[in-house]
Protein backbone atom coordinates (compact mmCIF):
# COMPACT_ATOMS: atom_id res chain seq x y z
CA UNK A 1 0.00 0.00 0.00
CA UNK A 2 1.39 3.39 -1.00
CA UNK A 3 0.83 6.78 0.58
CA UNK A 4 1.74 10.23 -0.71
CA UNK A 5 3.41 12.99 1.24
CA UNK A 6 0.17 14.95 0.93
CA UNK A 7 -1.84 12.15 2.54
CA UNK A 8 0.68 11.67 5.34
CA UNK A 9 0.90 15.39 6.06
CA UNK A 10 -2.89 15.61 6.24
CA UNK A 11 -3.01 12.71 8.72
CA UNK A 12 -0.25 14.21 10.89
CA UNK A 13 -1.29 17.84 10.37
CA UNK A 14 2.21 18.55 9.13
CA UNK A 15 3.76 20.97 6.62
CA UNK A 16 5.30 19.65 3.40
CA UNK A 17 8.65 20.93 2.13
CA UNK A 18 9.27 19.42 -1.29
CA UNK A 19 7.24 17.15 -3.54
CA UNK A 20 3.76 16.58 -2.13
CA UNK A 21 3.27 13.69 -4.58
CA UNK A 22 6.28 11.70 -3.32
CA UNK A 23 5.11 8.19 -2.44
CA UNK A 24 6.25 5.67 0.16
CA UNK A 25 5.37 2.07 0.90
CA UNK A 26 7.73 1.15 3.74
CA UNK A 27 9.71 2.49 6.71
CA UNK A 28 13.48 2.81 7.16
CA UNK A 29 15.99 4.33 9.56
CA UNK A 30 17.38 7.57 8.21
CA UNK A 31 20.88 6.12 7.82
CA UNK A 32 19.45 3.16 5.88
CA UNK A 33 16.88 5.05 3.82
CA UNK A 34 15.92 3.74 0.39
CA UNK A 35 13.63 5.13 -2.32
CA UNK A 36 10.00 4.51 -1.41
CA UNK A 37 10.69 4.62 2.35
CA UNK A 38 9.68 7.13 4.98
CA UNK A 39 12.09 7.94 7.80
CA UNK A 40 12.34 10.45 10.63
CA UNK A 41 14.82 12.76 12.35
CA UNK A 42 14.35 13.59 16.02
CA UNK A 43 17.80 13.03 17.55
CA UNK A 44 20.30 15.77 16.52
CA UNK A 45 23.09 13.14 16.42
CA UNK A 46 21.55 11.78 13.21
CA UNK A 47 21.28 15.13 11.45
CA UNK A 48 24.23 14.45 9.04
CA UNK A 49 22.33 11.50 7.55
CA UNK A 50 19.46 13.67 6.31
CA UNK A 51 21.64 15.19 3.59
CA UNK A 52 22.55 11.81 2.09
CA UNK A 53 19.56 9.62 2.89
CA UNK A 54 17.81 7.94 -0.02
CA UNK A 55 14.47 7.90 1.81
CA UNK A 56 11.69 9.56 -0.19
CA UNK A 57 10.09 11.30 2.81
CA UNK A 58 11.56 12.32 6.19
CA UNK A 59 9.59 13.51 9.20
CA UNK A 60 11.35 16.37 11.01
CA UNK A 61 10.50 18.64 13.91
CA UNK A 62 9.20 22.08 13.01
CA UNK A 63 12.31 23.77 14.41
CA UNK A 64 14.67 21.82 12.12
CA UNK A 65 16.72 24.17 9.90
CA UNK A 66 18.81 22.37 7.22
CA UNK A 67 22.37 23.57 6.70
CA UNK A 68 22.63 21.99 3.24
CA UNK A 69 20.33 20.86 0.47
CA UNK A 70 18.01 17.96 1.36
CA UNK A 71 16.91 15.71 -1.49
CA UNK A 72 14.08 14.03 0.39
CA UNK A 73 10.65 15.56 0.82
CA UNK A 74 10.31 16.84 4.38
CA UNK A 75 7.18 16.85 6.50
CA UNK A 76 7.49 19.25 9.44
CA UNK A 77 5.56 18.18 12.55
CA UNK A 78 5.48 19.08 16.23
CA UNK A 79 7.18 15.85 17.30
CA UNK A 80 8.74 13.62 14.65
CA UNK A 81 9.19 10.61 16.94
CA UNK A 82 5.59 10.73 18.16
CA UNK A 83 4.31 11.10 14.60
CA UNK A 84 6.36 8.11 13.46
CA UNK A 85 4.74 6.06 16.24
CA UNK A 86 1.30 7.11 14.98
CA UNK A 87 2.19 6.09 11.43
CA UNK A 88 3.56 2.74 12.57
CA UNK A 89 0.36 2.12 14.51
CA UNK A 90 -1.71 2.98 11.43
CA UNK A 91 0.46 0.67 9.32
CA UNK A 92 0.12 -2.18 11.80
CA UNK A 93 -3.65 -1.75 11.99
CA UNK A 94 -3.94 -1.85 8.19
CA UNK A 95 -2.53 -5.38 8.07
CA UNK A 96 -5.14 -8.12 7.55
CA UNK A 97 -6.15 -9.77 10.84
CA UNK A 98 -6.84 -13.46 11.25
CA UNK A 99 -10.08 -14.52 12.88
CA UNK A 100 -11.57 -17.85 13.87
CA UNK A 101 -10.65 -20.78 16.07
CA UNK A 102 -8.24 -23.26 14.57
CA UNK A 103 -9.38 -26.92 14.78
CA UNK A 104 -6.14 -27.73 16.60
CA UNK A 105 -6.79 -25.19 19.38
CA UNK A 106 -8.47 -26.32 22.61
CA UNK A 107 -11.40 -24.26 23.90
CA UNK A 108 -13.15 -25.59 26.99
CA UNK A 109 -16.91 -26.00 26.64
CA UNK A 110 -17.56 -23.56 29.49
CA UNK A 111 -15.25 -20.85 28.11
CA UNK A 112 -16.69 -17.65 26.62
CA UNK A 113 -15.01 -16.43 23.44
CA UNK A 114 -15.97 -13.07 21.94
CA UNK A 115 -16.45 -11.94 18.36
CA UNK A 116 -13.69 -11.86 15.73
CA UNK A 117 -11.25 -13.67 18.02
CA UNK A 118 -8.34 -15.64 16.59
CA UNK A 119 -7.13 -18.71 18.48
CA UNK A 120 -4.13 -20.38 16.84
CA UNK A 121 -3.23 -24.08 16.70
CA UNK A 122 -2.25 -25.60 20.07
CA UNK A 123 -3.45 -22.62 22.08
CA UNK A 124 -5.45 -23.43 25.23
CA UNK A 125 -8.46 -21.68 26.77
CA UNK A 126 -9.58 -23.29 30.02
CA UNK A 127 -12.81 -23.86 31.89
CA UNK A 128 -14.91 -20.74 32.55
CA UNK A 129 -12.25 -18.52 30.96
CA UNK A 130 -13.37 -15.38 29.11
CA UNK A 131 -11.74 -14.00 25.96
CA UNK A 132 -12.87 -10.58 24.73
CA UNK A 133 -13.71 -9.46 21.20
CA UNK A 134 -10.95 -9.21 18.59
CA UNK A 135 -8.31 -10.75 20.87
CA UNK A 136 -5.57 -12.84 19.26
CA UNK A 137 -4.09 -15.90 20.94
CA UNK A 138 -0.99 -17.35 19.29
CA UNK A 139 0.26 -20.97 19.31
CA UNK A 140 0.95 -22.56 22.69
CA UNK A 141 -0.42 -19.57 24.59
CA UNK A 142 -2.47 -20.54 27.65
CA UNK A 143 -5.50 -18.89 29.20
CA UNK A 144 -6.06 -20.98 32.31
CA UNK A 145 -9.31 -21.78 34.10
CA UNK A 146 -11.31 -18.75 35.17
CA UNK A 147 -8.92 -16.23 33.63
CA UNK A 148 -10.42 -13.18 31.92
CA UNK A 149 -8.88 -11.53 28.85
CA UNK A 150 -10.25 -8.21 27.63
CA UNK A 151 -10.90 -6.93 24.12
CA UNK A 152 -8.25 -6.27 21.45
CA UNK A 153 -5.53 -8.11 23.37
CA UNK A 154 -2.63 -10.10 21.91
CA UNK A 155 -1.10 -13.14 23.60
CA UNK A 156 1.98 -14.20 21.67
CA UNK A 157 3.37 -17.72 21.46
CA UNK A 158 3.91 -19.35 24.82
CA UNK A 159 2.40 -16.53 26.89
CA UNK A 160 0.61 -17.86 29.97
CA UNK A 161 -2.20 -16.36 32.04
CA UNK A 162 -2.73 -18.45 35.16
CA UNK A 163 -6.10 -19.30 36.67
CA UNK A 164 -8.46 -16.50 37.70
CA UNK A 165 -6.11 -13.68 36.65
CA UNK A 166 -7.51 -10.67 34.79
CA UNK A 167 -6.19 -8.90 31.72
CA UNK A 168 -7.71 -5.58 30.63
CA UNK A 169 -8.40 -4.27 27.14
CA UNK A 170 -5.71 -3.66 24.51
CA UNK A 171 -3.02 -5.50 26.44
CA UNK A 172 -0.06 -7.28 24.83
CA UNK A 173 1.74 -10.25 26.36
CA UNK A 174 4.86 -11.17 24.44
CA UNK A 175 6.29 -14.65 23.98
CA UNK A 176 7.06 -16.55 27.16
CA UNK A 177 5.58 -13.98 29.52
CA UNK A 178 3.76 -15.29 32.59
CA UNK A 179 0.98 -13.57 34.50
CA UNK A 180 -0.08 -15.16 37.77
CA UNK A 181 2.64 -17.66 38.66
CA UNK A 182 3.05 -18.24 42.39
CA UNK A 183 4.76 -15.54 44.39
CA UNK A 184 8.05 -16.47 46.06
CA UNK A 185 6.63 -17.33 49.46
CA UNK A 186 8.26 -19.94 51.72
CA UNK A 187 8.34 -20.31 55.51
CA UNK A 188 11.61 -21.63 56.99
CA UNK A 189 11.24 -24.69 59.22
CA UNK A 190 13.80 -27.06 60.81
CA UNK A 191 13.04 -29.49 58.00
CA UNK A 192 13.42 -26.95 55.20
CA UNK A 193 11.23 -24.37 53.50
CA UNK A 194 7.47 -24.86 53.59
CA UNK A 195 5.56 -23.35 50.69
CA UNK A 196 3.02 -20.65 51.53
CA UNK A 197 0.00 -21.06 49.23
CA UNK A 198 -0.47 -18.08 46.94
CA UNK A 199 -4.25 -17.72 46.79
CA UNK A 200 -4.46 -14.23 45.31
CA UNK A 201 -4.49 -13.18 41.64
CA UNK A 202 -2.70 -10.83 39.26
CA UNK A 203 -4.49 -8.00 37.46
CA UNK A 204 -3.38 -6.09 34.38
CA UNK A 205 -5.43 -2.99 33.65
CA UNK A 206 -5.99 -1.57 30.15
CA UNK A 207 -3.20 -0.79 27.67
CA UNK A 208 -0.49 -2.73 29.49
CA UNK A 209 2.37 -4.36 27.56
CA UNK A 210 4.45 -7.19 29.03
CA UNK A 211 7.77 -8.07 27.37
CA UNK A 212 9.09 -11.50 26.46
CA UNK A 213 9.84 -13.77 29.44
CA UNK A 214 8.60 -11.17 31.90
CA UNK A 215 6.78 -12.43 35.00
CA UNK A 216 4.05 -10.86 37.09
CA UNK A 217 3.47 -13.05 40.15
CA UNK A 218 0.07 -13.60 41.74
CA UNK A 219 -0.54 -12.26 45.24
CA UNK A 220 -0.33 -14.27 48.42
CA UNK A 221 -3.73 -12.78 49.19
CA UNK A 222 -5.56 -10.06 47.28
CA UNK A 223 -3.98 -8.99 44.00
CA UNK A 224 -0.77 -7.97 42.32
CA UNK A 225 -1.84 -4.98 40.21
CA UNK A 226 -0.30 -3.50 37.08
CA UNK A 227 -2.10 -0.23 36.48
CA UNK A 228 -3.21 1.28 33.19
CA UNK A 229 -0.62 2.00 30.51
CA UNK A 230 2.35 0.29 32.21
CA UNK A 231 5.06 -0.99 29.85
CA UNK A 232 7.43 -3.72 31.06
CA UNK A 233 10.42 -4.70 28.94
CA UNK A 234 11.73 -8.24 28.50
CA UNK A 235 12.94 -10.21 31.54
CA UNK A 236 11.29 -8.02 34.18
CA UNK A 237 10.17 -9.52 37.51
CA UNK A 238 7.19 -8.15 39.43
CA UNK A 239 6.73 -10.00 42.72
CA UNK A 240 3.63 -10.87 44.71
CA UNK A 241 1.35 -8.13 46.03
CA UNK A 242 3.18 -5.35 44.17
CA UNK A 243 1.28 -2.44 42.69
CA UNK A 244 2.84 -0.68 39.70
CA UNK A 245 1.37 2.77 39.06
CA UNK A 246 -0.18 3.92 35.81
CA UNK A 247 2.13 4.63 32.85
CA UNK A 248 5.27 3.48 34.62
CA UNK A 249 7.93 1.92 32.37
CA UNK A 250 10.68 -0.56 33.27
CA UNK A 251 13.62 -1.60 31.11
CA UNK A 252 15.01 -5.14 30.83
CA UNK A 253 16.03 -7.12 33.91
CA UNK A 254 14.45 -4.73 36.38
CA UNK A 255 13.00 -6.43 39.44
CA UNK A 256 10.63 -5.38 42.21
CA UNK A 257 10.42 -7.44 45.40
CA UNK A 258 7.13 -8.24 47.09
CA UNK A 259 4.54 -5.87 48.58
CA UNK A 260 6.11 -2.75 47.08
CA UNK A 261 4.04 0.09 45.68
CA UNK A 262 5.45 2.02 42.71
CA UNK A 263 3.87 5.34 41.73
CA UNK A 264 2.67 6.69 38.40
CA UNK A 265 4.85 7.77 35.46
CA UNK A 266 8.05 6.28 36.92
CA UNK A 267 10.97 5.17 34.75
CA UNK A 268 13.28 2.30 35.69
CA UNK A 269 16.49 1.73 33.76
CA UNK A 270 17.88 -1.73 33.04
CA UNK A 271 18.69 -4.00 35.98
CA UNK A 272 17.17 -1.72 38.61
CA UNK A 273 16.47 -3.71 41.78
CA UNK A 274 13.84 -2.58 44.29
CA UNK A 275 13.48 -4.00 47.81
CA UNK A 276 10.18 -5.26 49.17
CA UNK A 277 7.63 -3.54 51.44
CA UNK A 278 8.56 0.02 50.39
CA UNK A 279 6.90 2.84 48.45
CA UNK A 280 8.20 4.67 45.39
CA UNK A 281 6.56 8.03 44.66
CA UNK A 282 5.27 9.36 41.36
CA UNK A 283 7.53 10.42 38.47
CA UNK A 284 10.66 8.87 39.96
CA UNK A 285 13.48 8.02 37.52
CA UNK A 286 16.09 5.37 38.41
CA UNK A 287 19.24 5.04 36.31
CA UNK A 288 20.43 1.62 35.17
CA UNK A 289 21.59 -0.83 37.88
CA UNK A 290 20.25 1.27 40.72
CA UNK A 291 19.64 -0.63 43.96
CA UNK A 292 16.72 0.74 45.96
CA UNK A 293 16.63 -0.43 49.61
CA UNK A 294 14.09 2.04 51.04
CA UNK A 295 11.14 4.25 50.13
CA UNK A 296 11.63 7.18 47.74
CA UNK A 297 9.57 10.38 47.51
CA UNK A 298 8.09 11.69 44.26
CA UNK A 299 9.80 13.71 41.52
CA UNK A 300 13.39 12.50 41.92
CA UNK A 301 16.06 11.36 39.46
CA UNK A 302 18.34 8.85 41.18
CA UNK A 303 21.10 6.40 40.33
CA UNK A 304 23.43 4.06 42.20
CA UNK A 305 23.16 1.65 45.12
CA UNK A 306 21.87 3.04 47.37
CA UNK A 307 20.58 5.58 44.86
CA UNK A 308 21.51 9.24 45.03
CA UNK A 309 20.87 12.26 42.84
CA UNK A 310 22.52 12.12 39.43
CA UNK A 311 25.00 14.98 39.87
CA UNK A 312 26.53 13.76 43.18
CA UNK A 313 26.59 10.22 41.79
CA UNK A 314 28.66 11.15 38.75
CA UNK A 315 30.99 13.25 40.91
CA UNK A 316 31.41 10.28 43.24
CA UNK A 317 32.06 8.00 40.26
CA UNK A 318 34.86 10.28 39.09
CA UNK A 319 36.42 10.16 42.55
CA UNK A 320 36.02 6.38 42.74
CA UNK A 321 38.24 5.94 39.68
CA UNK A 322 40.95 7.93 41.43
CA UNK A 323 40.84 5.92 44.68
CA UNK A 324 43.92 3.74 43.92
CA UNK A 325 46.09 6.82 43.39
CA UNK A 326 44.55 8.55 46.38
CA UNK A 327 45.26 5.46 48.50
CA UNK A 328 48.95 5.50 47.53
CA UNK A 329 49.13 9.21 48.21
CA UNK A 330 47.46 8.76 51.60
CA UNK A 331 49.98 6.07 52.60
CA UNK A 332 52.85 8.30 51.54
CA UNK A 333 51.45 11.19 53.61
CA UNK A 334 50.98 8.85 56.58
CA UNK A 335 54.64 7.80 56.39
CA UNK A 336 55.79 11.42 56.19
CA UNK A 337 53.59 12.30 59.17
CA UNK A 338 55.02 9.44 61.21
CA UNK A 339 58.57 10.54 60.38
CA UNK A 340 57.77 14.09 61.47
CA UNK A 341 56.30 12.79 64.75
CA UNK A 342 59.48 10.77 65.42
CA UNK A 343 61.69 13.83 64.83
CA UNK A 344 59.54 16.01 67.10
CA UNK A 345 59.63 13.36 69.83
CA UNK A 346 63.49 13.22 69.66
CA UNK A 347 63.69 16.99 70.06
Amino acid sequence: MEFTAKQIAAFLQGEIVGNENATVHTFAKIEEGVPGAISFLSNPKYTPYIYDTQASIVLVNKDFVPEHEVKATLIRVDNAYDCLARLLTLYEQSKPRKTGIDPLAFIASTAQVGKDVWVAPFAYVGEHAVVGDRTRIYPHATVDDGARIGEDCTLYAGATVYHDCRIGNRCTLHAGSVVGADGFGFAPTPQGYEKIPQIGIAILEDDVEIGANTCVDRATMGATIIRKGVKLDNLVQIAHNDEIGAHTVMAAQAGVAGSTKVGEWCMFGGQVGVAGHIQIGDRVVFGAQSGVPSSVKSDQRLIGAPPMEEKPFFKSSAIFRKLPDMYLELNALRKELNELKKQLNKE
